[in-house]
């Protein structure tokens, strides 16, 4: 008899964590949607100011239109294909990578800036020279969202672009690539010309052409597995719920064990290298966790403590932010210690927000350590709307870190009150209706 119920057991848990999969990939914006930001994108915007018969002058805008999702060190990476046998002969704002072959333009005065056919170009650092400069240029690649710092979310430079033959005229190029992972851009599409203001507003000039370029974000393709899981506890409730084991890994190439002293670290000077991940060992192995704590019910309020971990040995969270999902944010009366926004992607639900650190205080999330770590409290008003904490009402539905979406614990392992008769794995609701499937599975 015990034999066939942990049997019975094996297979609920393996149906269980199926169907959870299937759930959280059908939720989760896999697929380069995301329901809390469903306008989120950035977009490549390339205007063509003049043209004339040896080169073209072209000024590229680089947008950050995502509420909450940033591009941090090493940054962005715009890459395209040219059609022709096109070159950068100069740029302001940026630079490329590699020069590449301009044995084409020999007898010139001065060789091109760049002669390769898929040019990679990146952001200048704030350290370059100031005749080297444009407006919005030379953060080293970051973007900021929208939300959590809008006069840094867009990046510009400006290029001169020749031909060996330029008879044909302008040719817009393809197969853009954004160098950051998860991102994939679409082809250019036309647009109405973009207008310039000069002369305090009085006067506008356009662009002689102006062609979009739109990438989108995509979790999955980003990583095959997530970044973040969450636990919870209660002050109802001694139990304290971890993370799902093995959320974001089962088997890490690189984990570091509590007592061992990890390797010698050396800062990169790359601008352009992701440092490798090391992260300390763990049950879940994920480089950050998220800890929700119910700490105390007032009459008129309840309190809630979360906590950030960075599990992460080597990386430094810059920006970092946490987005949350609960039908109680409508009511949050105050937020200790971070910047809080709510989202409302859809105007007349306000159960989400975007929770942030405050800057030069503690907007930076520091790797693994005593100091690896931070945390808020925040006050929710009970309003008439507000429901027992029976059944996990408190903890929030979703939560995501930097965009992405973390592993939550499965809902009947949410912290209960003691009057509510416990939770055993073989009267569980969830458990009979998956033990229900697993036989209808068996006998078809």
């Amino acid at each position: 008899m015990a034999q066939f119920y942990f049997g019975v057991q094996r297979s609920v848990d393996m149906v269980f964590s199926l169907i959870s999969f299937f759930i959280l990939i059908s939720v989760s914006p896999s697929n380069g949607y995301d329901p809390l930001d469903p306008h989120g994108n950035i977009t490549i915007k390339w205007d063509l100011l003049q043209s004339n018969p040896d080169t073209n002058d072209v000024r590229v805008s680089i947008f950050n239109f995502q509420l909450y999702r940033h591009i941090e060190r090493p940054g962005w990476q715009l890459g395209w294909e040219w059609q022709g046998d096109e070159a950068i002969m100069s740029m302001l704002g940026a630079e490329a990578t590699e020069q590449g072959n301009c044995s084409r333009f020999k007898g010139g005065e001065n060789l091109p800036h760049c002669c390769e056919k898929q040019p990679m170009i990146i952001d200048l650092l704030p350290e370059a020279s100031f005749n080297m400069k444009t407006s919005n240029c030379c953060k080293g690649g970051v973007l900021s969202s929208m939300v959590q710092d809008p006069s840094n979310y867009a990046a510009i430079f400006v290029m001169q672009i020749g031909a060996v033959n330029s008879s044909d005229g302008f040719k817009m190029p393809g197969n853009f690539s954004f160098g950051v992972s998860g991102y994939t851009c679409g082809q250019p599409v036309r647009v109405p010309p973009s207008r310039y203001s000069s002369d305090s507003g009085r006067r506008w000039t356009q662009a002689l052409g102006t062609w979009n370029i739109t990438c989108m974000y995509s979790q999955f393709v980003a990583s095959s597995s997530p970044q973040c899981c969450v636990s919870l506890s209660a002050f109802y409730n001694t139990t304290i719920v971890p993370c799902p084991k093995c959320s974001c890994s089962c088997h890490a190439s690189k984990c570091v064990k509590f007592g061992e002293t990890p390797p010698v670290l050396q800062e990169t000077r790359d601008w352009n290298q992701q440092l490798p991940a090391l992260i300390r060992c763990s049950s879940h192995m994920c480089p950050i966790r998220i800890h929700w704590h119910i700490k105390q019910s007032y009459k008129q309020y309840w309190r809630v403590k979360v906590t950030l971990n960075n599990r992460n040995i080597l990386k430094n969270y810059s920006q970092w932010n946490l987005e949350a999902v609960h039908p109680n944010l409508k009511n949050l009366t105050q937020v200790f210690s971070f910047n809080y926004e709510p989202l409302n992607p859809y105007g007349h639900i306000n159960d989400s927000g975007m929770f942030w650190g405050i800057r030069y205080y503690n907007d930076m999330l520091l790797q693994e350590g005593e100091n690896g770590y931070v945390q808020t409290e925040m006050l929710m008003r009970k309003g008439e709307d507000f429901l027992s904490f029976r059944q996990g009402w408190g903890f929030p539905t979703r939560v995501l870190f930097n965009g992405d979406e973390c592993v939550m614990p499965l809902p009947d392992q949410y912290p209960t009150l003691p009057n509510n008769g416990g939770n055993g794995p073989i009267f569980s609701l969830s458990l009979i209706v998956l033990s229900l499937l697993v036989l209808t599975i068996v006998c078809f």
